[in-house]
């Protein structure tokens, strides 16, 4: 049954708190190739849900659970070499959490009852506030505490936002089962007012988790405090389960008749956040946080995507999939970096290229693909979004989009470039350890490998998961 992908890795993490980090490490890895295994079988359709009134194998959440599965194998093999030479106090409880983070948000993937996501979603703060306070500095507890009640007040207000349509249901008075499924075969029925209500708490609280502004301020903190194995699957896997909340209530609100009203919902969202990650990234002092912003503003770009609607839709699809493997890479050359210089200021990082030259191949190609030049997918996704925008005559839209584009290409540039070729009064000798430089080449080899050939499971996917809403791929 299908579950087994998300009850795998809920047991073994709860298995590894009662091991030594030795063999706990060797579970994580084999749990994430178990669970890599899993999810391509249910790709096939070798796996069907057991509990259909809460479960699906919907296209879209088979399209993120792919992705997180993929890059959580990364994570672990580098997690694998990461633990040995970083001084954590807690290794079990680390190992632990970083399983149950991938069982809760694997659970939201595959979740099709709105209760049952939001259950899952907040899940998914619980199991990973502790690993943002790991390194238990007052730093880190400060930014956990930031998370867990932020985070929790957006949940809460998605919550509300759950009733809303269960309360657009029964004003319709519609006698069917509380599954997205179902509420989209009825979904002309429901009432249009409680429906519009419920989309605008379910946007704003499952956007606080995605790090929508201007609901994002514990990002920044959560990534940059976080070891970078979880800053990697925070930034890399966490927003996009949220983003699945608000996409399944969008396609609801299509069906229904008012997707220009939800459109437009996500488009202001989006931009809104794509200037403030923009903003922010200028004159970052702290790397780490400088791509937490990033993300913040990638974000707003799969908004703004699927608010446009149409082709852009595609694009939006295409940048979650490329922003996924290059921010995973560049938060685990972030770590490589951590490691070698012991800071992570920006002003006391230089000569990356010379102290470490393989570490640097990956950055620097990370932060190529992250600012959407070629040859890596954020280009073409980037593209194909401006190019949607463009057939729905949003002129003035497509001019704060370049513009948010141009100041992150610019500070992010800086940043990067003062690293990578600044000058350092002192000297490093840094190791470079294979297995913590294999997995950021690994997930940047994947954004270009998908460039150049996409597999047709995975085209045919993206196509199922945009149609509800009238993504097209037809320019």
């Amino acid at each position: 049954m299908i579950e087994f992908i998300f009850m795998l890795p809920l047991a073994t993490g709860l298995t590894a708190l009662a091991l030594p980090a030795s063999l706990g490490r060797i579970m994580l890895l084999i749990t994430a190739l178990l669970h890599f295994q899993l999810t391509i079988m249910s790709w096939m359709g070798k796996l069907t849900p057991a509990f259909a009134k809460y479960f699906s194998a919907s296209p879209e959440g088979l399209l993120i659970l792919m992705v997180t599965s993929f890059i959580f194998v990364c994570i672990s093999l580098y997690a694998f070499s990461y633990m040995e030479e970083t001084e954590m106090e807690n290794k079990p409880v680390f190992i632990c959490c970083m399983l149950l983070f991938l069982g809760t948000m694997s659970m939201v993937t595959l979740s099709d009852h709105p209760i049952v996501l939001w259950i899952a979603i907040e899940a998914t703060t619980l199991v990973s506030a502790p690993l943002i306070f790991i390194h238990r500095s007052k730093e880190a507890l400060e930014a956990t505490w930031k998370y867990v009640l932020i985070c929790s007040v957006g949940i809460a207000l998605a919550l509300l936002g759950c009733f809303f349509i269960t309360m657009a249901m029964e004003l319709g008075n519609i006698n069917a089962p509380l599954t997205f499924t179902s509420l989209n075969t009825v979904a002309t029925q429901l009432d249009p007012l409680w429906l519009k209500v419920g989309f605008i708490f379910v946007v704003i609280g499952f956007g606080t988790k995605m790090g929508l502004a201007p609901m994002h301020t514990w990002l920044p903190d959560a990534h940059s405090q976080a070891p970078s194995p979880a800053s990697a699957l925070l930034s890399g896997a966490l927003l996009n389960c949220a983003f699945l909340g608000i996409y399944k209530t969008h396609v609801l609100m299509n069906v229904a008749g008012l997707g220009e009203f939800s459109g437009n919902v996500l488009i202001g969202f989006g931009l809104l956040s794509m200037l403030v990650g923009a903003i922010f990234i200028i004159g970052q002092p702290d790397y780490k946080r400088m791509l937490a912003y990033s993300s913040i503003k990638n974000m707003g770009i799969i908004a703004f995507g699927v608010g446009i609607g149409g082709f852009a839709v595609y694009g939006a699809f295409l940048h979650i999939i490329h922003h996924s493997l290059l921010k995973s890479s560049l938060f685990l050359s972030a770590g490589n970096i951590l490691l070698g210089f012991g800071t992570k200021q920006v002003q006391r990082i230089g000569g990356i290229i010379g102290f470490m030259p393989k570490t640097f191949i990956s950055l620097f190609a990370g932060f190529i693909g992250i600012v959407g030049l070629p040859p890596f997918g954020m280009f073409i996704s980037e593209v194909v979004i401006i190019i949607g925008a463009f057939q729905e005559h949003r002129y003035i839209c497509i001019g704060i989009f370049l513009f948010a584009l141009t100041l992150v290409a610019a500070g992010t540039g800086r940043i990067f470039m003062s690293m990578c070729y600044g000058e350092t009064t002192e000297k490093f000798q840094v190791k470079e350890k294979t297995l913590r430089l294999l997995p950021p080449y690994a997930l940047i080899l994947a954004s270009v490998g998908l460039c150049i050939w996409m597999p047709d499971v995975v085209y045919e996917t993206i196509l199922h998961s945009i149609k509800m809403i009238g993504g097209t791929i037809h320019g």
